[in-house]
């Protein structure tokens, strides 16, 4: 698909590239500095901590996951050691208002199936079953969030059982913000016991409960808008029954992994790295200097360490933050995907993403690719199409009026010429009637 809206003379592209790098009026300013993308975005200091590691321990048959017996001991230290389940008083949330009450009971002779609809078709509505052999299954999972202990459950989907599929509640808000007996976001491993086990190509679903989205639509309704543009997770509903019990709907995320990787950059092979989701995250990709440990503080490499792919990491920041202006561009070329970081920010302001990039630099993904050049993934979409804002309150935007799809202070970060901002309603006309030449 060609994504270009319209083609910015070399000046202008410097300049956008400039706001990369420079302090920016979209990001809020942390004690250490000003925000941006190449400069000290966030707030400063570590992001949340990573989880505690207790598997390996209590495994005793060597097997890389717990059984029954293994998880008994595995629980007791789990609750003794604290994690994340030991926040939020005895149920483990801050959960406010009413707490939930049990659904209606469903059994998978009651849904329909789409055994030939693709995993992500947003046409369809799937049932998903989970069943747990422990009747306190909640709080078991409860128990081991923060660990690197998943809980097996016999999972089936359009009428196919799925064995010893690996569970365990995801998130920190999402977690945190919602009592006991309420839904919690969960993610499935489908590899954990059988490292083959796929569910429609997939080792890994991600089941999200939309916290803080009243309406339940960002997430998709991100993605689907996105993903015409960059590189996204794709994202559609599905429903959840746990020990028979309906859990209602969730919203299901793909997972950034190799098959991501795959499916959109030609060849699995290349780095991931996730920018955690934190207040203190600073993962704007500003520049620490060369010592690797003050990077892996801030960015967690996924799929094993790599020295050459967190020397690259470091070359880029340096790049962003230390290249003059007018040679910007050209250094970032041929390690940079810039089109693709323009559309990323753009999305991220247009779509007004409260959670992500431009409010607190983190709570998005990076992939250098085998070639390498790196590109800017949306991870975190489930607080968008909302008045700006943020930790701390945030700088207001004023929403633009309906059909215009560059704000005007996109346009004026982007600098555009008198000429150009004439043009604008041709491209905007253009653009919207799918011919996309401007």
């Amino acid at each position: 698909m060609h994504r270009r809206l319209f083609a910015l003379p070399a000046a202008c592209l410097a300049a956008a590239l400039v706001a990369l790098c420079a302090p920016s009026g979209f990001t809020q300013p942390d004690k250490g500095g000003k925000g941006g993308f190449g400069k000290g975005g966030g707030f400063g200091g570590p992001p949340g901590g990573g989880e505690r590691k207790i598997l390996s321990e209590f495994d005793k048959n060597k097997d890389g996951w717990l059984n029954a017996e293994e998880r008994k001991p595995a629980r007791e230290s789990a609750k003794r050691g604290g994690g994340f389940g030991g926040f939020g008083g005895p149920k483990g949330g801050f959960g406010r208002g009413e707490s939930g009450k049990p659904g209606p009971k469903v059994t998978p002779g009651e849904v329909k199936n789409f055994p030939d609809a693709k995993l992500y078709d947003a046409t369809v509505l799937r049932t998903i079953f989970l069943e747990f052999e422990n009747s306190d299954w909640e709080t078991e999972l409860q128990d081991f969030h923060g660990t690197d202990v998943d809980v097996p459950a016999t999972v089936t989907i359009d009428g196919k059982k799925y064995a010893n599929v690996g569970v365990h509640f995801r998130g920190m808000s999402s977690y945190m913000g919602v009592g006991a007996g309420s839904k919690r976001s969960l993610n499935l491993s489908f590899d954990m016991a059988d490292e083959k086990q796929r569910v429609y190509g997939a080792k890994t679903l991600n089941l999200l409960n939309s916290h803080e989205d009243p309406t339940m639509m960002s997430t998709v309704l991100y993605s689907h808008i996105a993903g015409q543009y960059i590189p996204t997770p794709k994202a559609n509903f599905v429903k959840v029954v746990i020990n028979g019990e309906s859990w209602g709907v969730y919203g299901s995320v793909q997972q950034f992994d190799k098959t991501f990787v795959k499916e959109n950059f030609n060849s699995a092979k290349g780095t991931r790295w996730k920018v955690r989701g934190s207040p203190g995250g600073r993962g704007g990709l500003e520049y620490f200097g060369e010592d690797v440990a003050a990077y892996k503080r801030v960015f967690e490499m996924k799929g094993g360490e790599n020295e050459a792919a967190w020397k690259a990491l470091i070359n880029l920041c340096k790049v962003l933050n230390q290249t003059p202006a007018d040679k910007l561009e050209e250094a970032l070329k041929p390690i940079l995907d810039i089109e693709g970081v323009l559309w990323f920010l753009a999305l991220d302001n247009a779509l007004i993403n409260c959670d992500g990039y431009w409010i607190r630099s983190s709570d998005y993904s990076i992939c250098l690719d085998d070639k390498g050049k790196f590109h800017i993934v949306p991870h975190d979409m489930n607080e968008a199409f909302r008045p700006a804002g943020g930790p701390g309150g945030g700088m207001m935007l004023r929403l633009p009026p309906p059909g215009v799809i560059l704000p005007q202070p996109v346009q004026d970060t982007l600098q555009l010429t008198e000429e150009q901002r004439k043009n604008w309603p041709r491209c905007k006309r253009a653009w919207t009637s799918k011919s996309r030449n401007c």
